[in-house]
């Protein structure tokens, strides 16, 4: 099972997660995708990986804008699941905008 990082290991790693920041248990980011459409589009991709993984993000949708909250609910905190996650929805949003 995942175990929680301490403080130190979570900021370390949030220097090399381009948009991501601490708030609370969680880390976050928000993006604003070209359109609604491409909004949801995003979104159904980070949904398909988190369904394969079995760690699943918050996600708060806005018109164009998407934020995702990652943190492990069952330990209460960021784990090494969260950090990969991630990093994964940073490069689906990067596939998301070239496209």
């Amino acid at each position: 099972m995942a175990q929680l990082l301490d403080d130190k290991d979570i900021d370390n790693a949030l220097e090399g997660l381009d948009g991501w920041s601490r708030s609370g248990s969680s880390i976050i980011r928000t993006l604003a995708l070209r359109s609604f459409p491409d909004a949801i589009a995003l979104v159904d991709r980070v949904a398909e990986t988190a369904e394969q993984r079995n760690h699943h993000p918050d996600i708060d949708i806005r018109w164009r804008k998407v934020t995702f909250a990652c943190s492990t609910h069952a330990l209460g905190g960021v784990t090494q699941l969260d950090l990969d996650l991630a990093r994964t929805i940073n490069e689906l949003a990067e596939e998301q905008a070239s496209s």
